[in-house]
């Protein structure tokens, strides 16, 4: 199905919650591993608008439909980082630019160097670039959606849950744009689905993993995918790629929680629920 830009243009709104009662942490706070999940959604989504700007130095920027929905897709996730910043400040701990400036202060040099790699590949591939950013998208995207879900259905807090159900809205609509594109581009060019392929095989990971440290992104995957339900879920990613033009068999995301099992296993298992490591 064709995403509808002006439809979303029309809907998007900053995320809101004022009349959801975040004292209720202080009277029920969530369990630590919990609260690690919440820290690195929050860093990765206060990241975006350095996704971002990797993303308009390529040739994306000069699509109109990609750019409109660009502007509308960070100011959705600032508010995401806005509303989790809340939950973490409910639990009396550092938020917002107190952990995003230290955050972005410890990537170095490889980072800054990023932009400069992002615009070298997207003028030396052509108009294909786009596509491999898209799929990419889509594959994040679904990621992500489904860790809020896994954070809410494990952590079990009525608040947390509202709160996460109403990102995952807005998570969806991206899903929709990022899946749709990445369709598009990929069916249009064999060339497309072979850089793609490429791409995901050899350089994905899970996200927010080139900006968080191993220990916090294999804690993530313990607290959120483990267990035969969340296999299940990462199985489910894996066959929406699969039906993305040339992209079938990659198995990206169960792939990405074997590769980690090691340092998952190194996560003390006090960290998480026992109901989570058996």
């Amino acid at each position: 199905m064709e995403f509808d830009i002006t439809a979303y243009k029309a809907r998007t709104d900053r995320l809101r919650w004022g009349d959801l009662d975040l004292e209720a942490f202080r009277e029920q706070p969530l369990p630590e591993w919990s609260l690690r999940c919440l820290r690195y959604m929050h860093d990765v989504e206060f990241h975006t608008a350095c996704y971002l700007r990797d993303l308009l130095v390529t040739q994306a920027h000069a699509d109109p439909e990609v750019t409109a929905f660009l502007s509308f897709w960070v100011y959705e996730e600032f508010w995401h980082g806005e509303a989790l910043a809340a939950v973490l400040e409910a639990h009396g701990e550092a938020a917002g630019a107190d952990r995003v400036g230290p955050m972005r202060g410890r990537l170095g040099a490889r980072e800054k160097l990023r932009p400069i790699g992002m615009a070298a590949a997207s003028w030396a591939i052509g108009a294909d670039f786009v596509a491999v950013h898209m799929a990419w998208g889509a594959v994040n995207e679904w990621t992500t959606q489904a860790g809020y879900a896994q954070l809410a259905q494990r952590s079990a807090h009525p608040v947390l849950s509202a709160l996460v159900g109403r990102i995952m809205r807005q998570e969806g609509r991206h899903i929709d744009f990022y899946a749709s594109q990445a369709e598009r581009r990929l069916a249009a060019s064999l060339r497309a689905q072979r850089l793609t392929r490429f791409a995901l095989r050899r350089l994905w990971a899970p996200v927010g993993s080139g900006v968080m440290p191993p220990a916090e992104t294999a804690h993530l995957a313990r607290a959120l995918f483990s267990g035969p339900d969340g296999l299940g879920v990462a199985r489910r990613i894996d066959r929406r790629v699969d039906r993305l033009p040339g992209l079938a068999g990659l198995g990206l995301v169960e792939g990405a929680l074997s590769a980690r099992h090691g340092e998952m296993g190194e996560c003390r298992r006090a960290d998480v629920p026992m109901a989570l490591t058996a």
